[in-house]
């Protein structure tokens, strides 16, 4: 479960839901007790309501959360806020409406459901901007210095100082092997010293950990001088790639060794996972064919109304270990859409795109058609996305450790589809592998799970790629 959470859940994040939770309880209960009084002891006040409004804070919790209002690396200004937790409020009263009509001792009642919502609009305002005062003016959870000025030294500086508020993480500065190079800028801060200050500048300035930057520092490092500080000092070493991983949830390949991946944990396929993701992706399948069927003939109607042509769209794709297999989704282009380019990437607004595909593409109904390949075998509900040959041969010659995706079956969602925007170029497919291979790395059901959720988040705010 650590692992499920590392990089996608972080400490801060989950005090801002625990905190919050609690506030929407009390506001419940708070306004139980005003509306319809005191009824005995606080004991009593819990036995009736306590149930209730653990119910309704969660649902309205599940709705903050669709509405991006925990995602701290998106920075809302007050009204932007208030406007999302209004929204919120909205759909969780129309989902306690149904749930009220199923379940009838869970209904809290028009009158406490009134004040309760003023008070949770004025509690979780106010919890939001002491969180943001705290975000700024706390004391960071960790302070790095980083051994190293390479392009995955500054990637890894730039990706904590944007997620800074969220992460709580605060970088000290570089050490680089030059001491020409000490004063020198690199994000913010700069170079503050060499290997040798190493001791002085975690002692003098409160660093948690020394993060190594392999590529920058192979073969330089006194190897001796780094075991004595470790054990004199005290001092914690990590490799980048680690603490890449970590806080950004993917895992670096400019900065990549095979024997990092060979002696790091993870990247393990049992026998049990991987039967146990077989029969949850046929399950989930033929659920989901079941559920869809009106979804599908909808848009198979308006494929069919919108342009001359077939309904579905086949092509190949590359599978687990390589192999092809032809893939099926709703045509949402024009008939002959490459006749003139031949192989090409799909981008932003594309003008081959119909109308109707444009809908279809949106809301991930053109998707539909592959719960059959997921039923056939030849892919996973979550996985790294399947690609086409034509590009797969020139992505694996221009990037490093790509063809590892292809370990394990291609998805009809996965971690980089929740993570990253859309993309169309080879600098994308690089920031997608990254989320692939950690994906790869941590795969488990309770990790298949996650992406799930956060798939149908994607698709209900219509983000993502």
């Amino acid at each position: 479960m650590y692992q499920l959470l590392t990089g996608r859940i972080s400490v801060r994040t989950m005090g801002l839901v625990l905190v919050e939770h609690a506030l929407i309880v009390m506001s419940v209960l708070v306004a139980a007790v005003i509306r319809l009084g005191m009824p005995g002891t606080i004991g009593d006040v819990l036995t009736e309501w306590a149930g209730r409004a653990i119910v309704a804070a969660t649902v309205l919790q599940i709705c903050l959360h669709y509405g991006d209002l925990y995602d701290l690396r998106k920075r809302d200004d007050p009204r932007d806020l208030a406007i999302g937790l209004i929204r919120s409020l909205g759909a969780a009263s129309v989902i306690l409406a149904l749930l009220y009509y199923a379940v009838p001792d869970l209904v809290i009642g028009r009158g406490v459901f009134a004040l309760a919502t003023l008070f949770i609009i004025t509690l979780v305002a106010g919890w939001r901007v002491a969180f943001d005062w705290l975000s700024i003016h706390g004391r960071p959870t960790e302070r790095l210095l980083i051994v190293g000025t390479g392009q995955a030294a500054v990637t890894l500086a730039r990706e904590l100082y944007e997620r800074r508020s969220e992460l709580g993480v605060d970088l000290v500065g570089f050490v680089d092997l030059d001491p020409a190079r000490v004063g020198a800028p690199v994000v913010n801060p700069g170079v503050i010293g060499t290997v040798s200050d190493i001791p002085s500048l975690v002692r003098g300035r409160g660093v948690d950990r020394v993060v190594v930057s392999l590529a920058d520092a192979r073969g330089k490092l006194n190897m001796d001088e780094l075991l004595a500080m470790k054990l004199n000092d005290g001092v914690r070493f990590d490799h980048l790639a680690s603490v890449y991983e970590q806080y950004t949830g993917k895992i670096a390949v400019e900065n990549l060794r095979p024997s990092w991946m060979i002696f790091s944990d993870g990247f393990r396929k049992s026998t049990t996972l991987e039967v146990s993701k077989r029969l949850s992706d046929v399950l989930l399948a033929f659920i989901g064919l079941t559920l869809a069927s009106p979804l599908m003939l909808l848009a198979a109607t308006l494929v069919r109304l919108s342009s001359p042509g077939p309904i579905l769209y086949s092509q190949r794709r590359v599978g687990k270990n390589g192999a092809p297999f032809i893939i099926h989704k709703f045509r949402s282009m024009r008939v002959n859409a490459e006749l003139e380019t031949g192989p090409v990437w799909s981008t932003q607004n594309d003008p081959r795109v119909t109308r109707a595909g444009r809908f279809l593409r949106r809301t991930r109904l053109d998707e539909l058609p592959q719960l059959w390949n997921v039923l056939r075998g030849d892919m996973s509900f979550v996985g790294p996305r399947p690609e086409r040959p034509e590009f797969v041969a020139d992505l694996t010659r221009q990037i490093p450790y790509y063809g590892q995706r292809h370990v394990v079956r291609p998805g009809l969602t996965g971690w980089a589809q929740v993570r990253h925007r859309y993309g169309a170029t080879v600098d994308d497919a690089q920031e997608k592998l990254q989320y692939d291979l950690f994906y790869i790395k941590h795969m488990s059901i309770a990790f298949d799970i996650y992406v799930i959720l956060e798939t149908a988040k994607t698709v209900l705010v219509r983000s993502g790629s």
